[in-house]
Formats: structure tokens, sequence, C-alpha cells
């Protein structure tokens, strides 16, 4: 890991960011529900991150601005993006928990995504209570998950997921 870089995404990455997309979920990507929230509203600049080794770009992630109901101050986080032939060496973690910290100094409270708890519970992610916030869309609703990053933040907050530009 001590060759490997965060730094806030920048518009030439943007290639590169999109081919790793292709390489990690297909033409398939475009049908997904976190997708289609996404779609069309800017990600969150100071939570789009991208991760080199060695110069060269091998991962990155993205923090959409959401509504939950009429409730703002959540982030949709994805996608999560590593090159396959880096994978498993810890550098989603990082990118993940680079995001998570950046988030919190933003002022978002909870983040939400589409996901595995295997892979994101050890950051504090678990299963949305059944029905209180609903993604637009067919989703598995034990892959919903969200995770507090302000004590507190999901008590009152319930309703449909809308992605917006925040005023941040």
């Amino acid at each position: 890991m001590t060759n490997f870089k965060i730094q806030l995404e920048t518009a030439d990455d943007a290639p590169a960011l999109s081919q790793l997309s292709a390489d990690a979920f297909g033409p398939g990507r475009f049908s997904r529900s976190a997708y289609r929230v996404r779609e069309g509203v800017p990600p969150v600049l100071a939570l789009s991150l991208t991760g080199w080794l060695a110069g060269r770009l091998v991962g990155g992630v993205r923090f959409t601005a959401i509504r939950i109901g009429d409730d703002e101050g959540a982030v949709l986080l994805g996608p999560l993006l590593v090159d396959p032939r880096v994978r498993g060496k810890g550098y989603g973690k990082a990118l993940v928990s680079e995001g998570l910290v950046r988030a919190r100094k933003e002022g978002f409270g909870l983040v939400l995504l589409v996901g595995d708890v295997p892979y994101y519970g050890r950051f504090g992610f678990a299963a949305v209570p059944p029905g209180q916030i609903v993604m637009p869309g067919p989703v598995d609703p034990a892959r919903l998950l969200v995770a507090e990053i302000t004590p507190g933040a999901l008590e009152g907050v319930a309703g449909q997921i809308k992605a917006h530009a925040p005023s941040r």
C-alpha cells in the first residue's frame, strides 16, 4: 500500500474510470437501479476519489448526493471500481474508508449503497430496516445498505431515494 495514492478525480480520469466501470459491470450497468438514481446528477466533487498505483489509475469511488423522502444530508456510494488485476489488495477498502471520512467532513450524515454486507459491513454498513428507505427500481432489499457516519442520522429518515445536486 505504500505506493498507493488517493486523490480527487479530475476530468482527465474519466476515460480510464469509464473503462474500469465497463470491465467491472459490463453493459448491464446502465440498467441497474443505483445507476438510474445517479443518472444526470453529477457526483459530489469533494468525494470523487481515484486510486493510483505506481502512477497508474487502478480504482475510483464516487458519492452522489441524495434525498430520502424530503430529507437531505445523505449520499449514495458508487460505483466503487478496482482494476481486476489488483483486486484483493485493499485498494477498494482504502478508497471507501477515505470517502467515508471525507463525507463526514462535508457534513453528510448517512451513506447508502447497493452491495453485500460481507464486504461493506466492515465499514459500518447494515441492511436498511425493511420499508424505511426505498430505492426506485428493482433492488434486493437485503442489498440496500446504510451507514450512519453521524450518530443518529438515520432516525426519522424514511422514503424514496432521489439524487439531487447539493448546494455544497
